[in-house]
Formats: C-alpha cells, structure tokens, sequence
C-alpha cells in the first residue's frame, strides 16, 4: 500500500488547518497519509512512499539540523536543494537577475546611505518564517538599528520599502501544485508602523479567499517556472506571494517553496488538487 508523510513540526500539527483536509484528499484518492514529526528520531523516513514537507515551522534557530534531515530523506517534496535555497531569502537576488520583478530590497545595509528611498522600510533577517523578527519603521535610525542588531547576532539582513498597497489590497498568495494554477488568497497587512519585530509562534493571519487577475496568474507562473529553470527541477507545490507596486506593477514579495501554509479551508479545490500533482510522483 502506497504510504504519504506530512512532515510537521512538534507542537504544529493541531494549528496547521491544511493538514486534515490533505489527509481527506488522499484517502478519497485511496492513499494512506500520516502526520509526521521531522525531527523525531523514531521515524523510519524510508518506509514512506513520498514525505511532503509542511508546517516544519521551528526549523528557522535549526535550519543547518533541518537540512540535514532533508537531505537524509530518500523521498522528499520539494527536494532537500530546494528547500536549501528557499530557506535563505538571497533568493530573491537570483530571481531578479532571472528577470522577476522583486520588492526593491538592500542587503545587510549598516549605514543611512544604503537604505533604499522609502517613507517606511521593512527589515527581517533573509532566514526567518511567519515574519519573525521583522518589523515596520518610519524612522530610519531605528530601522538602521533593527538591522545591525540582527547582523550582530550573526543574521544577515533584507531591507525593502514598505509597499503601501499591502495596507489596502493586501497580498496576493498564488498556488501552484505541479507548476500548475490551484487556487489564491488574500493576506492583509502584519506589520504595525513603528512596533517591536513580530515573534513566533503568531499564526494568526487575516486570510480571505481571492480570484486573482490573469496578469496574477501569469506573474506566478513566470516565478515558479524561473525557480524551476535555476534549480534544475520541477517543483510539487509552491506559494508566490505577490504585490502591487506604487506605479501599478506586479512585485514578488516572496516564493514559499519550503514550509507554505496552503489556506485550504478557503478554497473547494485546493487539497484535491495538491492531491493530483502527488499521485504521478508515487511508485
């Protein structure tokens, strides 16, 4: 009998929404599924058919353990390189210079001269989830402060304007399974102006269902295709996170091709459809 992991992380399972409606999908699909957690050492990761990696979301302070682990796994989605390339948000650099328009973004700045021209700046570490030690500023010494404090601690830096349309429109999610369109959704702001960076734990996001436009559609597209192309294979799942700039274009704000919530109970589609792009990676 065909067997399929999820891989969580201990203590997340019971908040991950996304997992009991996989689980429902691949029965109806006649799989058997089964939560897993990535770090216990009881597990027997080559029993399983296919292990999907999913709300492994204490991996950040673990990250060079999480992917040891990942590249241990016989069988693992997305693939242990991707997920190496994906948990580190320099990314996004590679992605530019593969032709994605990305949030404008300045790396480890130290000095005034080296934040981008901004009313508002965003700085986060490049390693983090969940914005976790991220936060919003007006003013750029603190913003310049935030920054230096997490190089510091040894964690290098991202910091980007703050895109005024994520407090209106707020972003849009994309999913593809299978490099193929599934479903989107709508996240609304995280950050407050001038507030201590966010922690971890925080799940609680402000998620409505969306339809995206063409021009969405065809930008994540285009994104998950380039990831493809540099990492030299095709992708199970994959979330774009997408903005609308000042001047009416479309921006990259992040692609989640590692540990992604999936928002399926905002969508009719969506774990069937994940389900699908499985079933032709099984034995």
């Amino acid at each position: 009998m065909t067997r399929l992991a999820w891989a969580t992380g201990a203590g997340f399972a019971d908040s991950d929404a996304d997992l009991p409606l996989l689980t429902e999908a691949a029965a109806r699909a006649g799989l058997t599924s089964e939560v897993v957690v990535w770090d216990d050492p009881a597990v027997e990761w080559d029993a399983y058919d296919l292990v999907v990696v999913r709300s492994c979301w204490d991996y950040v302070p673990r990250r060079e353990e999480f992917l040891t682990w990942a590249a241990s796994v016989p069988r693992l989605a997305n693939p242990a390189d991707v997920i190496a390339w994906n948990t580190d948000k320099t990314y996004l650099r590679e992605l530019e210079t593969a032709g994605i328009a990305i949030v404008t973004t300045a790396w480890s700045v130290t000095g005034p001269d080296d934040l981008p021209p901004a009313r508002e700046w965003v700085v986060k570490p490049t390693i983090s989830a969940g914005s976790a030690d991220t936060a919003r500023w007006t003013d750029p010494a603190r913003a310049l402060e935030h920054g230096r404090q997490l190089l510091a601690a040894g964690r290098p830096t991202m910091t980007q304007p703050y895109v005024d349309a994520v407090d209106s429109e707020g972003e849009t999610g994309i999913l593809l399974f299978g490099g193929r369109y599934s479903h989107a959704f709508r996240k609304g702001a995280l950050l407050t102006t001038d507030d201590d960076p966010r922690e971890l734990p925080e799940l609680k996001e402000d998620i409505l269902a969306r339809e995206p436009s063409a021009e969405q559609v065809a930008f994540a597209e285009r994104t998950v295709a380039a990831a493809g192309s540099l990492l030299g294979t095709d992708l199970l799942y994959a979330r774009v996170d997408v903005v609308t700039d000042a001047d009416g274009s479309l921006r990259l704000m992040e692609l989640e091709l590692t540990e992604p919530s999936f928002f399926l109970q905002h969508t009719d589609v969506g774990a069937d459809r994940a389900i699908a792009a499985i079933l032709p990676r099984l034995p």
